[in-house]
């Protein structure tokens, strides 16, 4: 089990790991070792993640998330396979405990009457700028 807080763990057989070939570092290296890591994480599927969590998620991942309902997250910035494994499981986790806070509801609010003065204030202000420039009369 992977923890991401204290309510949100997930298990192992909801990723699967594929292994590709990654541009940038590496030298030579890079033309024959596999060590860019794609990692695909079952989002909607999972028993583990609560509705409203999957919903932010989703939100979040953009093109990321996979028609099927899947979360694709892909780590190419190290030249080893370990050291992407564990990049990509970082940025998993980190997305995952991004979408677990809930975001506080915004209360409208509505403007007092000083600040609607005001701006109607500066706008008839500017209008009267705007008014002067009118084209020079002929004589």
């Amino acid at each position: 089990m992977i923890r991401v807080n204290d309510e949100i763990a997930i298990a192992e057989w909801e990723l699967t790991e594929t292994f590709v070939r990654a541009s940038g570092p590496g030298g030579q290296n890079v033309n024959k070792v596999s060590t860019a890591v794609e990692l695909r994480f079952e989002a909607e599927r999972s028993p583990h993640l609560p509705d409203p969590v999957k919903a932010r998620l989703k939100r979040l991942a953009g093109w990321r998330w996979t028609s099927e309902g899947a979360l694709i997250v892909t780590a190419s910035e190290h030249r080893t396979q370990g050291r992407n494994r564990e990049a990509a499981l970082e940025k998993l986790v980190a997305l995952i405990a991004e979408a677990a806070v809930r975001l506080k509801p915004r209360v409208k609010t509505r403007p007092t009457l000083a600040s609607k003065r005001r701006r109607l204030d500066g706008k008839a202000r500017r209008g009267a700028v705007k008014a002067l420039r009118g084209e020079p009369e002929a004589e």
